[in-house]
Order: C-alpha cells, then structure tokens, then sequence
C-alpha cells in the first residue's frame, strides 16, 4: 500500500454551492453575516500566515508552545495508533506530535484544500517511512467518514478554531465527532482562554493593519467568486468584546449608505451608513466550561495543559 493516499469526498461544486447558500443566506438575514471559513482564498491564508507572527497575536505562539513542551506527555496519555487532524492545512503544528507518536501507524489530515493535503501529505510520508497517511477532502462541519484505521484514534482539532462556532454549532460538532471515536478515544482540542479585553482585542485588531486587511478579504473573495462590486475601501473593520458571550467579533462597518449587487445570486443588498457585517465570532474558554460541553457531547475531559502564561489551552478527552 503507498504511504500517500487522498481521497475526495466534496463534490466538485461544493465550495461554490457552500459559498452561494452562505452569502444568500448571511446578507439577506439580520444582522448580516457571512461565516469566517470565506477569509481562506490564497490571499486570505497568506495574511492569516502573516497575522500569526504579530506581535499581538498570542494564539498560535502560546499554542506552539504547549505541543512543544508537552507532545510527549499527550503522546503517552493517548496511545494513539491513528491520527486524525481537522483543518489540517499545512500540517505544520501537528509535526511534534506526530513525532512523539512512536507507535502512530496512520495520520489522516482533512481539509477542503486539496493543494494543501497533498502538498503537506506528500512531504510527511516521505519524511516519515512507515506512516501512512490517508489525506481525507472533506468538510468536517457536515459529517465525516473516517477510513478504516487502526486504534486508539486521537482526534486533534487546533488553533482555537472551535471558538468560530456558535453554541449550538459547537454542541452540534462535538457529538459529531464523539459519533467517530470509539470508547477510549481521544480528542485534542485548542481552546483560546478568557483574558483581559486589551489583550483579546489587541489581538484582533493589530497595530499594522493585517487583521483589517483579512477581515477585508472575505469581500474580495464574494467579488471574485460571485462577481459581486463590494468595494472593501467602503467598509471600516471593527473588533469587539462582547463580554457577556465572552467572545470577540470581526465586524465590517458601511461606512456610508451603499447598495451592492451581486450579479451570481440575482441579489442586491443595502447597507445603511453605520452599518455593521459580522464576519467571525471567536469564543474564549474557561476550563469547567470546556469540561461541561465535552462531557455534554460524550467526551470526559482528563488532561489539560496551559502556556506558561495561561493564555491558551489543550485539552484531552476520552470518549465515554
């Protein structure tokens, strides 16, 4: 069997059916919205590269740290013989880990990027004979398939990205991926943690102006994609804590009354001046809150590891 193999499950239009029902559904609601996984053209995963290396921006740095200091430990706790990571892209922090799993027979990385998979795919295998890794094209917010792989599973889902679903959302993609481990199962989750505001909105709204530009992008993506006339120069970017959700919004606000067409949906959408687009929710934790939706979807958590200044988390929790 070759130590690379990708398979597709994403039909050949469903990143621009997704894209149709995501603008039609997000700008004729109230309040608009459109949903941050739109940020990732080419463009928009350069600038989040760019946004990773701010000096204000903490998230991935302090997460980093915590794969350094501990994949061994996570290694061990977990006994992991497949791997399987959601939102892979370039594979990049999981490297540690992998190389702490000694006895890991197989790495699956799922993501809608099949460039990304195969480019990031490929290198692992070579680097690492005897690992086999199963790229998997899918979006794992819609329900996923798991190829037939050996046990334990260790699930690793990073970045904090959890934090962009609502509530519900979360409640819903936790069960889902409970539905693929079995008992003794792990998953790994990143968690960004509750801080204070300064620093939370600092992070999203840096002194440079990359964030804005990202924040942007989701706009030039519905030009290109839907040949919409967004102008983003008309639109200013707003962050925000929103202390009673404990989450931080990117918002775009109309900087003055405009109309928009967009040609591909037989749409027209008008903004007041003032008017605001929410484009990102991005959740902060606190660990018994963590514990509680794990252990909601299924999930016990039993270890849970900070950064030396207890910005951001891991956590790991075995299926019941």
């Amino acid at each position: 069997m070759s130590p690379f193999r990708l398979t597709r499950t994403l039909p050949e239009d469903a990143t621009g059916a997704a894209l149709r029902a995501d603008v039609r559904a997000g700008l004729t609601g109230s309040p608009k919205t459109l949903p941050p996984k739109w940020f990732y053209d080419a463009r928009g995963s350069e600038l989040f590269e760019e946004i990773t290396a701010l000096p204000e921006y903490y998230p991935t740095r302090a997460e980093r740290e915590i794969l350094l200091a501990r994949s061994d430990e996570i290694a061990a706790a977990s006994g992991a013989r497949t791997l399987v990571e959601l939102g892979s892209g370039s594979s990049e922090k999981t490297r540690h880990l992998i190389a702490a799993l000694h006895g890991l027979h197989t790495y699956v990385p799922v993501d809608v990027s099949e460039s990304a998979l195969t480019g990031a795919g490929q290198a692992l295998a070579a680097e690492r004979p005897g690992l086999r890794v199963h790229a998997l094209v899918a979006d794992f917010t819609a329900g996923l398939t798991l190829p037939d792989t050996p046990g334990p599973r260790l699930v690793a889902f990073l970045g904090g990205t959890i934090g962009n679903l609502l509530p519900a959302e979360r409640s819903a993609f936790l069960a889902s991926v409970r539905s693929l481990l079995a008992p003794g199962d792990a998953l790994l989750l990143g968690t960004d943690l509750v801080k204070d505001e300064k620093t939370l909105v600092r992070a999203y709204d840096d002194a440079a102006g990359v964030t804005a530009s990202f924040n942007k992008n989701v706009l030039n993506v519905v030009d290109r994609e839907l040949g919409a006339d967004f102008d983003p120069d008309a639109f200013d970017h707003v962050a925000l804590w929103d202390a009673e959700h404990e989450w931080i919004e990117m918002r775009l606000r109309s900087r003055t009354a405009q109309s928009v067409k967009i040609p591909a949906l037989e749409l027209v959408v008008d903004f007041a001046e003032g008017e605001e687009l929410r484009t990102e929710v991005s959740a902060k934790f606190r660990q018994e809150g963590v514990r509680a939706e794990l252990s909601a979807a299924g999930l016990d958590l039993t270890r849970w590891w900070t950064d030396g200044e207890g910005r951001f988390a891991l956590s790991l929790s075995v299926a019941r």
